[in-house]
């Protein structure tokens, strides 16, 4: 019998606030709960049954969580979609993952209706926050619906896809949990990633969520605070000022962040930083790309010793870090959680010696051992099999120290072969995000007729800054004072914004491939 989880939590105790949405809108466990309710009710009169799917194209909204937790409890699949795709590319994940159902939201209502339509996706299973034509308003799921749990609960789970940057998306679908489990079981297990972090249930830890919550990590720690009995407060569009009011105002303890956030944090003027007060937070948690040491190290000394980090992905891992050990190792990832295991291998599948670097493997979790809906190869191409384990990749090279820290040099497809010198962009950006001037930057290769590649950087500059050929020479003297002759870059280019999705992730592709078109990277 499950002690926690939301459903658990709100049946014992409604009284208590779950959720403060983006307008400021405020849920007490029992409201959360009586909705989730009522959206299950109303999508079994639909017909809904065990094993579905409920596909949701939502910015950050209260509805998600509604929607996410009745699923949850209802033994279906829930899908949510990058409300920044074109209508084809959400035609093609709604159809793929063969979802019953389709919430979309008025922010993006032509791309819902185009994708709808194309598919010719049933009338009766559209519904929209806000208006969207050809959609039914969400109320109507709802309305006559009783808030009482639902008969016959069981377990769902989210399966999200793939962000399809070669080929078709593809959804991660795991085996859900026989029907005879709770639900509020399985998020009791589910939620034991906090308490890796010292965060317990039912304490006074509210959790600030910024990021898209169509993002597997994102959702899922927001989510699990949800299920540790915790507040979420719920931003739509981040900003840095917002959170720092929102961690002030709320007493925030957790978050899950992007090292591209503290940047932006740490680039807003001194007396703005300065007038709130940040002292509640405990575990604020980064992963998703490497964070520059400089940034890391003055964000704990602007916030104490709560900033975390973990290594992981969808198939499992990982490593996670304390801000003590990454003080005494900095740049460091951490060392491997419990019942986790981090190898380097070679390309031939060989360990790598201690110090040296090579593509970064980590045991396969339980929680990893899922399919590729409908893509058998996919699902095998980055596994391998050694001594008896089965291991995967997320294509980062890296090493082990001899304390066992694991420490990340850059993605493999990303370095940069010049001369014949293996090159990791990541350092040079390090190096480009210590200036003042710089509010973001991306590295990357070239084609260069003798070398293979040459490195080119463009540059975002921080608000105040002006490009152009001062800033340009400014920037290249001092990387110069830093960096090797052989990875100083050749040409400096700057662009008003970088393109990264809302969550920090930087497409790195757009800026490299159209000076690829038509030859052969190195790698």
């Amino acid at each position: 019998m499950a002690d926690h989880g939301f459903w658990t939590f709100a049946r014992r105790d409604p009284s208590p606030l779950a959720l403060v949405a983006p307008d400021g809108a405020e849920w007490t466990r029992g409201e959360l709960h009586a909705e989730c309710n009522r959206i299950v009710h109303g999508l079994r009169a639909l017909g809904l049954e065990h094993g579905d799917t409920v596909a949701i194209c939502l910015p950050n909204c209260a509805e998600f969580y509604s929607v996410y937790l009745a699923c949850l409890q209802a033994g279906w699949y829930l899908t949510p979609i990058n409300w920044h795709l074109a209508g084809p590319e959400v035609a093609y994940i709604v159809q793929d993952c063969g979802a019953k159902a389709f919430i979309g939201h008025e922010r993006v209502a032509n791309e819902c209706s185009k994708a709808a339509d194309e598919i010719d996706f049933p009338k009766d299973g559209r519904f929209a926050i806000g208006a969207v034509p050809g959609f039914r308003p969400f109320a109507e799921l709802t309305a006559g619906q009783p808030d009482t749990p639902p008969e016959d609960r069981a377990a769902g789970a989210v399966m999200n896809y793939t962000s399809g940057t070669t080929g078709k998306p593809k959804g991660v679908k795991r085996a859900l949990a026989p029907k005879e489990v709770e639900p509020d079981l399985i998020m009791q297990m589910m939620s034991v990633v906090w308490q890796m972090f010292g965060i317990a249930p039912e304490d006074d830890n509210v959790h600030l969520c910024g990021s898209p919550l169509y993002h597997t990590a994102v959702l899922v720690y927001s989510g699990n605070s949800l299920h540790l009995g915790h507040t979420v407060v719920l931003m739509d569009k981040w900003d840095g000022e917002g959170m720092l009011e929102r961690i002030e105002k709320y007493r925030v303890t957790t978050s899950h962040m992007v090292p591209t956030q503290f940047h932006r944090m740490l680039l807003l003027p001194e007396e703005v930083r300065a007038k709130y007060d940040v002292s509640s937070t405990r575990c604020m948690i980064h992963a998703a790309a490497p964070c520059p040491p400089d940034v890391k190290r003055r964000m704990i000394e602007w916030w104490g010793n709560s900033i975390y980090e973990y290594y992981a992905a969808t198939e499992g891992g990982g490593t996670l870090v304390t801000p003590e050990e990454w003080m005494k190792y900095p740049g460091t990832v951490g060392r491997p959680w419990p019942n986790a295991e981090v190898r380097i291998f070679d390309d031939a599948g060989g360990d790598v010696p201690t110090g040296e670097q090579g593509t970064v493997y980590m045991l396969l979790g339980e929680t990893g051992k899922f399919e590729y809906k409908g893509d058998t190869k996919k699902t095998k191409s980055n596994r391998i099999e050694k001594d008896g384990k089965l291991y995967f990749t997320v294509g980062d090279i890296g090493y082990l120290n001899e304390e066992g820290y694991l420490f990340l040099c850059d993605r493999k497809i990303d370095m940069i072969i010049s001369g014949g010198a293996n090159i990791y962009p990541a350092e040079i950006e390090n190096v480009f995000l210590e200036h003042p001037k710089v509010g973001d930057v991306a590295v990357f290769g070239i084609p260069h007729e003798d070398w293979g590649e040459e490195i080119k950087a463009v540059v975002e500059p921080a608000p105040g800054a002006s490009p152009g050929d001062d800033l340009r020479d400014e920037l290249m003297g001092f990387c110069k004072e830093r960096l090797a002759k052989f990875k100083t870059p050749r040409t400096i280019d700057f662009t008003d914004e970088m393109p990264r999705d809302p969550n920090g992730k930087l497409f790195k592709r757009k800026l490299r491939d159209p000076y690829w078109e038509g030859k052969e990277r190195a790698i």
